[in-house]
């Protein structure tokens, strides 16, 4: 669809309004594709990579089409679905920026803030509710919402819901929604699950699509840089050194694990950078102020993990640093998204070590191109090496060679004789097939065992029956002798034990007896001689027979 202006969009001469009123003019090609439809009230898939305005896209269509109408209390109008606080919280300052002309209510419903204002928004009732799965439900399941008159449903980052786990919450959010709504879907890669989700609960959606999916932006130069050595000082000292060579006025820079931002962090401050952290962990108050500080140039770089990766809007980002290369390809596309945003150029630098080179092959696939190299590349030898070093890094994380080697040999040493009472139990397991070769040595017993495990294995002997108390070299060698002298004696052993062993207890009858024998009698008074003084209990009068 060719058009210029947003004048041809249909949208209300008051949104039209707000948005000149906001500095813009001509449409992105998913605003241009998907406002015109969703104003009619169809159903809407959208699928174009990050960066390009999908915010807009449903955000200005909604107020059009809710200018008529009135919200009721605990009854929301419309429903939109954010997988991160800072989402929603984005989708929230859409609202107030486009619909200055409007008389909407707005709640956002995310965690970290308190329910009580939360509540206060929704009994007043509310034209545009946005919330994240689990605060959404946490109200519902409270008796504090009420969705059976939703118009207007939208998913955004649908695919990020995948990777958080929130499909289910998704599902049984939809199927409290009355069936006659209309869904706006937006995501920017189609896997399996989020397709089976458009089956389900999507009516004939125009599908549109600007851009092959988790393709990056034309306006992004991307390069890498290889880092011979996985040390995570070693990549520190890269990632300075870039940060030093580029005309950087503000950069993001991305690791993999929570605990990773906050070392580089300190790291960025103890070097003299002005620098913020963004990860989940911190309290939803901290992450925003952390973003404001970030959005008004406050700080100049911001350590992040993937929680910034999806949504945000921060327009003027020069630069995205990987310090560590994302582990799924599409989330690459996430990441350096943040910089070259609305037709801004951008700058995408990565660190690859050794242990990453499968992940940039996988990159290098979905870009569909050969990435360009700062410096010197990796050779084919590295690639080739690449699949046989330890996981981990700086091939931290695993047992070293020799200790596999060994198969754990110092542990069997302390242990020995633990596992050689019990190594012929473990043989006998069915299904195991022969024993791995320390339980075959832990069975066998063989004589030259170090003393201490020697010591343990009679230490475990004397808590044995008679005949397995014995030392192995007196009790084998007559074993091996006269197996069947053997064999023949365990019987009567046996036999005399269980002469020896007093007659089985006589069950006492319930019946209560009128009387007790001297004996007994005698019994319980030596034994009630043992018994602490606080612990006696006076006598129980007899009971008639009668009773």
């Amino acid at each position: 669809m060719e058009t210029k202006t947003f004048a041809e969009l249909g949208l209300s001469q008051k949104v039209q309004a707000a948005i000149a009123a906001a500095g813009y003019a001509n449409p992105t090609p998913i605003q241009a594709a998907a406002i015109p439809v969703a104003v009619t009230g169809q159903d809407v898939l959208g699928i174009a990579q990050t960066g390009t305005g999908k915010t807009a896209s449903f955000v200005l269509p909604m107020i059009t089409r809710l200018e008529t109408g009135r919200a009721r209390a605990r009854m929301p109008r419309s429903l939109i679905l954010a997988p991160t606080r800072e989402l929603a919280a984005q989708c929230a300052q859409s609202f107030e920026k486009y619909g200055v002309n409007h008389k909407l209510d707005v709640a956002l419903l995310i965690g970290g803030v308190s329910m009580d204002d939360q509540v206060r928004k929704l009994d007043r009732g509310v034209d545009v509710l946005i919330a994240t799965p689990g605060r959404l439900l946490d109200h519902f399941q409270r008796g504090r919402l009420m969705l059976m008159g939703v118009e207007i449903l939208v998913i955004d980052e649908a695919d990020r819901m995948l990777d958080m786990g929130f499909i289910p919450d998704i599902e049984k959010i939809c199927n409290l929604l009355p069936p006659r709504r209309q869904t706006l879907f937006f995501s920017a890669t189609m896997p399996p699950e989020i397709t089976r989700l458009v089956n389900q609960f999507l009516r004939d959606p125009e599908r549109i699509e600007v851009a092959k999916p988790a393709t990056t932006a034309k306006t992004i130069t991307q390069s890498f840089r290889f880092c011979p050595d996985s040390e995570d000082w070693v990549k520190r000292e890269t990632l300075r050194d870039m940060i030093h060579t580029q005309n950087v006025k503000n950069a993001i820079i991305f690791c993999n694990r929570k605990r990773d931002v906050a070392i580089l962090l300190k790291s960025l401050l103890k070097h003299g950078f002005n620098a913020g952290a963004l990860h989940g962990d911190m309290d939803q108050k901290s992450r925003m102020e952390t973003l404001d500080r970030f959005r008004n140039g406050d700080i100049m770089l911001l350590a992040a993990s993937d929680v910034a990766a999806r949504g945000l809007d921060i327009p003027d980002v020069s630069h995205v640093f990987n310090f560590d290369l994302p582990w799924q390809s599409d989330d690459y596309v996430h990441r350096i998204g943040r910089t070259g945003r609305a037709g801004r150029e951008g700058t995408a630098q990565s660190i690859v070590t050794p242990d990453e080179l499968k992940s940039l092959k996988d990159i290098e696939k979905m870009l569909g191109e050969d990435v360009v190299w700062i410096g010197e590349p990796p050779t084919e030898q590295d690639f080739a090496d690449a699949g046989k070093r330890r996981r981990g890094r700086g091939g931290r994380g695993g047992r070293s060679g020799a200790e596999r080697e060994s198969g754990g040999r110092g542990e069997s040493a302390r242990s020995g004789g633990r596992r050689a009472s019990g190594g012929a139990r473990r043989s006998e397991q069915p299904g195991t097939g022969s024993a791995p070769p320390q339980q075959a040595r832990d069975g066998a017993r063989p004589k030259d065992r170090v003393p201490r495990a020697e010591q343990e294995a009679r230490h475990d002997d004397a808590r044995r029956p008679d005949e397995a108390r014995r030392p192995d070299n007196a009790r084998r060698p007559d074993d091996a002798r006269r197996p069947q002298a053997a064999r023949a004696k365990k019987p009567v052993a046996a036999a005399a034990k269980q002469e020896e062993r007093p007659a089985p207890a006589v069950p006492r009858a319930r019946t209560p007896r009128p009387q007790e024998s001297d004996a007994g009698k005698a019994a319980v008074g030596a034994f009630a001689g043992n018994v602490p003084a606080f612990l006696r209990r006076p006598p129980r009068p007899a009971k008639a027979a009668s009773e």
